[in-house]
């Protein structure tokens, strides 16, 4: 028999807790999504509220709609800087390249190295103003 039986000391107790041939319901926990918080102005919470009831969501949804539409058109975060330093660093000796390309063969070699150098690096003057550049110790 399933249900409760009455103990000695008035203490309720359940006869067949864990017997796989029960046929008491059993209730099985749904997974569910971990509950963020989210802190948001007054004025971004009520527009948030307007675009869930116009798309008849709640909160909740409406902002994970929202953030999942946001991330669609963001571009994408690189992982480290590296990959940039390394197209930096293809994209001079592409212009290097081209450069050597377009300058007088005549020009002695010291000449030519110092003319990429200029267009590669910019005039001395300005040196000081480059945000790429390490900054020189004086």
């Amino acid at each position: 028999m399933i249900g409760l039986t009455q103990g000695l000391r008035g203490m309720i107790e359940v006869s067949d807790f864990g017997n796989k041939d029960s046929t008491a319901p059993v209730r099985r926990r749904k997974k569910r999504d971990p509950v963020s918080a989210v802190k948001m102005p007054e004025g971004l919470t009520a527009a948030v509220d307007a675009w869930a009831e116009a798309h008849h969501l709640s909160r909740s949804d409406a902002i994970c709609k929202l953030v999942e539409l946001a991330l669609r058109i963001a571009p994408p975060v690189l992982p480290s800087a590296h990959p940039i330093a390394s197209d930096a660093g293809r994209i001079e000796e592409l212009a290097v390249h081209e450069i050597k390309a377009l300058l007088d063969p005549a020009l002695p070699a010291d000449e030519r190295e110092r003319r990429i150098r200029r267009l590669t690096e910019g005039p001395p003057e300005f040196s000081h103003e480059r945000i790429d550049l390490p900054k020189q110790r004086s």
